[in-house]
């Protein structure tokens, strides 16, 4: 009998199972990792001479409730005549200058609004503004 004799080549290593495992690790890592680059610098920023802030006017601010009574800056007073409220205004620290702002409750009789209006007229403050909220935050 003759037997063949084996070749005697050596077994190759095949690589392409171990560059796709290697291209996948390569790309998971750069998915992964966070590049970000801590510089400092020294910095001396310009010096410039600016206006002052201009200085916003006093708020004065009128509650009025449901059934007529009216608060101005949390202290509740204890008449409704437009004279008590011109007089409180006033005291609040109210001058020309002053913003009245009226917050109104939303079933607040229309003559309590006037009357704060007035009052605030008598007083010599023109600056009028009505505090209002939005439809999502009254469905609170």
């Amino acid at each position: 009998m003759h037997f063949r004799h084996g070749s005697r080549d050596e077994p190759e290593i095949n690589l392409i199972p171990f560059i796709d495992v290697l291209l996948v690790v390569l790309i998971f890592l750069m998915l992964s990792t966070t590049y970000s680059k801590f510089t400092e610098m020294q910095l001396r920023l310009p010096v410039a001479d600016a206006e002052p802030q201009r200085d916003y006017p006093k708020e004065v601010i009128v509650a009025v409730s449901a059934d007529g009574r009216y608060s101005i800056n949390r202290n509740v007073l204890p008449d409704r005549s437009v004279e008590t409220v011109a007089a409180a205004l006033t005291a609040a620290g109210g001058t020309k200058d002053s913003v009245v702002i009226i917050s109104a409750d939303a079933s607040a009789a229309h003559q309590a609004v006037i009357t704060v209006m007035e009052a605030a007229r008598r007083a010599g403050m023109v600056q009028i503004t009505f505090a209002t909220q939005s439809a999502a935050q009254a469905g609170r």
